[in-house]
C-alpha cells in the first residue's frame, strides 16, 4: 500500500514538473525570424492575404461573365379553372344564328415544361473593359499585400530593437545600482568617521533612489515593448519569447554606408505602384463609361420539353413529352440616354485627371522621403559614433570623480554630476543604436530593398 502511494506521488511530481517545463518553454527568435513570423502571422497580414485571395476569385468571376451560361428550369402549372374564350357559334355550327356566341376553354388542367437555356455574350465593350479592370484590381490587392508586409517588417524591426534596448538598459541600470550601493555604503562609513558631511550621503541616496526608479520603469517598458513585438508577430501575449540578437552586434551589422549609394527607382516603390494602380483604375473607369455607348450582341439557345393532360400523369412511363427548341440573337444599340451617359463619362474623366495629378504628387513626395531617409540614416550613424565617444569620455570622467571623491579631493556634487552625465550618455548611446536599426529599415522600405 505504501509503495503504491509512493508511486502515485512520484507520477504526480513528474506530471507537475512536465507542466512547469511546458508553461515555461520560450521560443527564440532572431530579427529575421521575428520578421518572417510577423509577415506570416500578423493579423493585418492574414487579412491582406485574404483580400488578395478574394481579388483572385473576383477576377475569375469577372472572366466567367463572358463565358457560356447554362440554366435549367422546370415548371408545373395547375389550371384549376380554365379561362373561357368567346367565339362565333357558326365557326363550329353553320346552322347556328348569325349572332350566336359559344364559349370554349383552351388548354388542359395540368401542364409541365422543362427547359435548358444556353446564353453566350458575343460582344460587349463594357465586358472587355471589365476584364482589364479585374486585372488592375488584382494588382491593387497584390500591392496592398506587399505594402502591409513592408510596414510589418519596419514595425517589427522597430519593436525588436526596442526590446533589445530595454534589456540593455536594465543591465546598465543594474550595474549602476550595484556601483552606487557600494559607494553609498563606503560613504556612510566615511561619514560616521567624520571625514564627510551628511550632505554627501544624502546626495548619493537621492541618486540611488532615482536609479531604482529608472530600473522599475525600464522593466515596465521592457514588458510593454515585448508585448508590442508579440502583437506584431501574431503571438499570444501570454506566451514567452526570447530574442537571440544582441543590440551592439545588430547595430554593427546595420551600418552599411554603401546603402546610401543605392539607385532609387520610383517604380520599385510600393507607394508609387499603388498610386499608378489608382491611375490605371480611373483610366479604365473612363474607358468603361465610354464603352457603354457601343452596341452589345448576345445569343441564346433554348431546348425544352413539355407535357400536359387532364390528370396528373406527368411522371408515368407512357406519358408523352413534346420537344421544342429555338435560337435567338439580340443586338442592343444605345441611342439616347438624356445625356446621363455623357455626364458619367465627364465625371470619370475628372476622376482620371485627379488620379494623374495624385501620381505626380506621389512621385515628388517619394523623392523627398528618399532624401530624408538617406539623411536620417547617415545622421544616425554619425550620432552613434558621437555617442560612443561621449560615453567613453563620460566613463573616464565618472571614474576619475569616483577616485577623487573617495580620496576626498572632490565634492559629492561633482561626483553625482559625473554620474548623471554617465547615465545620460549610456541611454543616449543605446538610443543611437536603435536609431541606426530603425533608420536603415525606413530607408530600405523606401528603396524597396
Amino acid at each position: 500500500m505504501k509503495k503504491g502511494i509512493v508511486l502515485i506521488a512520484l507520477i504526480f511530481f513528474q506530471v507537475q514538473l512536465f507542466a512547469q517545463e511546458t508553461t515555461t518553454t520560450s521560443k527564440s527568435y532572431s530579427l529575421k525570424e521575428a520578421i518572417d513570423h510577423a509577415v506570416k502571422n500578423n493579423y493585418s497580414a492574414i487579412n491582406a492575404n485574404r483580400d488578395y485571395e478574394a481579388a483572385k476569385l473576383k477576377k475569375k468571376e469577372t472572366t466567367t461573365m463572358g463565358l457560356p451560361q447554362i440554366n435549367g428550369n422546370l415548371g408545373y402549372q395547375n389550371t384549376f379553372a380554365i379561362q373561357q374564350q368567346g367565339i362565333e357559334a357558326q365557326n363550329f355550327n353553320p346552322s347556328a344564328p348569325a349572332d350566336a356566341i359559344d364559349v370554349v376553354g383552351f388548354g388542359l388542367k395540368h401542364n409541365m415544361v422543362g427547359t435548358l437555356t444556353l446564353n453566350q455574350l458575343i460582344f460587349d465593350g463594357s465586358y472587355l473593359v471589365g476584364l482589364q479592370s479585374a486585372k488592375t484590381y488584382l494588382k491593387i490587392s497584390e500591392n496592398a499585400q506587399k505594402k502591409t508586409a513592408q510596414e510589418i517588417t519596419e514595425l517589427t524591426t522597430t519593436a525588436y530593437g526596442n526590446v533589445l534596448m530595454s534589456e540593455e538598459s536594465i543591465k546598465i541600470i543594474e550595474r549602476n545600482q550595484q556601483t552606487l550601493e557600494k559607494t553609498l555604503k563606503d560613504t556612510r562609513e566615511t561619514y560616521k568617521n567624520g571625514f564627510l558631511e551628511e550632505e554627501s550621503v544624502e546626495r548619493l541616496q537621492i541618486t540611488l533612489t532615482a536609479v531604482k526608479s529608472s530600473y522599475d520603469y525600464a522593466n515596465r517598458m521592457k514588458t510593454i515593448a515585448t508585448n508590442m513585438l508579440k502583437l506584431l508577430m501574431g503571438i499570444d501575449l501570454d506566451e514567452s519569447i526570447t530574442l537571440t540578437e544582441k543590440l551592439d552586434a545588430l547595430t554593427t551589422s546595420n551600418i552599411d554606408m554603401a546603402l546610401l549609394n543605392e539607385n532609387f527607382d520610383l517604380q520599385n516603390n510600393i507607394d508609387y505602384q499603388i498610386s499608378k494602380n489608382l491611375e490605371d483604375s480611373k483610366r479604365l473607369q473612363l474607358k468603361y463609361e465610354k464603352s457603354k455607348a457601343l452596341p452589345s450582341l448576345s445569343a441564346q439557345v433554348n431546348f425544352g420539353y413539355n407535357t400536359f393532360g387532364k390528370e396528373f400523369t406527368m411522371f408515368n412511363a407512357n406519358n408523352r413529352w413534346y420537344n421544342f427548341s429555338n435560337l435567338g440573337i439580340g443586338l442592343n444599340v444605345p441611342i439616347f440616354s438624356s445625356f446621363a451617359r455623357s455626364s458619367r463619362t465627364a465625371q470619370a474623366k475628372i476622376a482620371f485627371e485627379q488620379a494623374k495629378t495624385k501620381l505626380i504628387e506621389t512621385e515628388q513626395t517619394l523623392k523627398l522621403q528618399y532624401q530624408k531617409a538617406k539623411s536620417d540614416y547617415e545622421y544616425s550613424v554619425a550620432q552613434y559614433n558621437s555617442a560612443k565617444s561621449t560615453l567613453r569620455l563620460a566613463e573616464r570622467i565618472e571614474n576619475k570623480q569616483s577616485i577623487k571623491f573617495k580620496e576626498g579631493l572632490s565634492t559629492s556634487f561633482e561626483f553625482t554630476e559625473a554620474q548623471n552625465q554617465l547615465f545620460s550618455a549610456q541611454q543616449s548611446y543605446l538610443q543611437t543604436m536603435v536609431d541606426i536599426i530603425n533608420k536603415r529599415a525606413t530607408l530600405q522600405k523606401v528603396i524597396n530593398k
